[in-house]
C-alpha cells in the first residue's frame, strides 16, 4: 500500500469530523450517566440492540459515539469504542477475547503497562505469553502454527524505537487465522494498520491524539468481520463465534462491550472525549510537524552532544532499524528518541539541567518532555526484562513537540554540557 500521508486531506477531515455545520459549531458534551426510554418497548430493544440509543453511560455515551466514529474513520476501522485510558482499552480487548489457557505472543519491546498487563495481570489469570525481538520470524511464524489466540504489538517500540516490518506480521497473522492487536499510539495517521490487514488497532488518546496532556483517555478500533468466512470463525475462536452470527460485520462492537466495557467499566467519560476532539480536529497538523521536529533534533543531538552521551532515532544512519524506516516510515515514526546518558547519574544531572523541557511521564504532547526510564516507569522490572525492552541505567525517553527543533536541541545540549 502507499505508505505517504496525505496530511493535506486529514486536516480537512478532522476539523469537519468534529465539529458541526449547524447548532453548535464544536462538538456537544452529554455527561449525563443515564438515559430516559421513551417507553418499554424501546427500552427492550435498546437492551437486545436493535435500537441504537444510548443505554447506560457505561456501556456507550453520545460523546464518547462521535470520538470513536471519528477515530474510527481516521483508522479505516467499522468501528471504535473508547475507554478510560489507553491501558483500558488493552485490557477490554484482552479480556474479550481471551480466556485461562491461552497464549498471547508479544512482538517487540513494550510499554512499560502494556508489559505488566500481559507478564503479570494476564498471567494471574492463568493466560501465558511468549516475547521476541521484532525480527525472529521462526519464533512468530512457529507460535502462530502452534494455534495460540491472539499477536500484540507496538508499531513503534516504547522505548526501544525497534521498527518491525509490519506487513509481513500482518500477513503472517492472517495466513495463520490470528487475531492481531496493534498499539497505533505512536503513529496514528503515519500508519493504518487495520487497512493493512490487521483486526485491532489501539490507542492511548491522552498522547498524540489530544496531544495537550488535559484529558485521559484510549481508543480500541477494529475492523469490518465477514460473517461467511472470517479467522473469527476458526474452532479456536469457539466462543465468539455467537457475536459473529449475530452481529456480522460488527461482531467486535458487541464482543468488547459485553465482556470488557459491560462487566468491566474501563468506560471513557464525557468530559475526557469531548477534551479529546478538542485535540483530534489538529492531530494531522501536530503530527506532520512534530515528526519533521523529531528528525532535525536527532540529527543536531547526533552532531553536537559531548562523548557519553548518545542520540537513537531510526532516522540515523547508525540505527539497526534506518533502511525500514526509509522503505517503511515514509512521514515518521512518532515523537519519540532516545538518549543514553550511561549512568543514572549522568541522565539525573542531563535532566535536572534542563531549561525548557518538562520531565513527566507522557509522550506525545504539544511540549518537549523527557523521563529517565529505570528509575521511573520500569524501576519495578528486573534487568532480564529491562534488556529485552531496550531500557538501560542510563536511558532518557524524549517525546519532541511542536518548538522550534533548534530551541529543543540547544536545552538538551546546553544540559548534556553540564554533566
Amino acid at each position: 500500500m502507499d505508505k505517504t500521508v496525505d496530511f493535506e486531506h486529514y486536516n480537512t477531515m478532522m476539523v469537519h469530523s468534529v465539529g458541526n455545520r449547524v447548532g453548535p459549531i464544536a462538538p456537544v458534551m452529554a455527561p449525563s450517566a443515564a438515559f430516559g426510554y421513551e417507553s418499554a418497548e424501546e427500552a427492550e430493544g435498546i437492551f437486545d440492540g436493535s435500537v441504537a440509543k444510548p443505554l447506560y453511560a457505561r456501556v456507550g455515551n453520545p460523546t464518547n459515539g462521535k470520538l470513536e466514529s471519528i477515530v474510527a474513520k481516521m483508522e479505516g476501522g467499522i468501528g471504535a469504542i473508547a475507554t478510560a485510558s489507553g491501558m483500558g482499552a488493552m485490557s477490554m480487548v484482552s479480556m474479550a477475547i481471551l480466556n485461562s489457557g491461552d497464549e498471547v505472543l508479544c512482538i517487540g519491546g513494550f510499554f512499560g503497562g502494556t508489559y505488566s498487563l500481559v507478564n503479570e495481570t494476564l498471567a494471574r489469570f492463568g493466560i501465558t505469553n511468549s516475547f521476541c525481538e521484532v525480527d525472529d520470524f521462526d519464533h512468530i511464524e512457529s507460535k502462530l502454527k502452534s494455534g495460540i489466540k491472539m499477536v500484540m504489538m507496538e508499531s513503534v517500540g516504547n522505548p526501544s524505537l525497534r521498527l518491525p516490518d509490519l506487513q509481513r506480521i500482518i500477513d503472517l497473522c492472517n495466513a495463520y487465522e490470528t487475531i492481531l492487536l496493534i498499539d497505533n499510539t505512536a503513529t496514528p495517521i503515519l500508519l493504518r494498520p487495520i487497512e493493512m490487514g490487521a483486526d485491532i488497532v489501539v490507542h492511548s488518546s491522552t498522547k498524540n491524539i489530544s496531544g495537550h496532556s488535559a484529558a485521559l483517555g484510549g481508543v480500541a478500533v477494529f475492523r469490518e468481520v465477514n460473517p461467511a468466512d472470517d479467522k473469527l470463525l476458526h474452532p479456536k475462536y469457539a466462543d465468539l463465534h455467537k457475536f459473529v452470527k449475530k452481529m456480522g460485520k460488527k461482531a467486535f462492537m458487541p464482543l468488547f462491550k459485553k465482556r470488557g466495557i459491560r462487566d468491566m467499566g474501563m468506560t471513557a467519560n464525557a468530559f475526557g472525549s469531548f477534551m479529546t476532539m478538542i485535540g483530534l480536529e489538529t492531530l494531522p497538523l501536530r503530527i506532520e510537524r512534530i515528526n519533521q521536529n523529531v528528525e532535525k533534533v536527532a540529527a543536531i543531538l547526533e552532531e553536537r552532544l559531548p562523548d557519553g552521551v548518545s542520540v537513537n532515532h531510526p532516522s540515523l544512519p547508525g540505527s539497526p532499524d534506518h533502511e525500514r524506516y526509509k522503505s517503511d516510515f515514509a512521514e515518521g515514526c512518532g515523537p519519540l528518541l532516545t538518549l543514553d546518558c550511561g549512568t543514572k547519574e549522568r541522565a539525573f544531572r542531563l535532566l535536572d539541567a534542563l531549561k525548557m523541557v518538562i520531565q513527566t511521564a507522557n509522550i506525545g504532547d504539544n511540549r518537549t518532555l523527557a523521563l529517565h526510564m529505570t528509575s521511573t516507569i520500569f524501576s519495578d522490572f528486573d534487568e532480564e526484562a529491562r534488556k529485552f525492552l531496550g531500557v538501560h541505567e542510563g536511558l532518557i525517553r524524549v517525546s519532541i513537540g511542536l518548538e522550534d527543533p533548534q530551541v529543543i536541541a540547544e536545552d538538551f545540549i546546553q544540559a548534556a554540557d553540564a554533566i
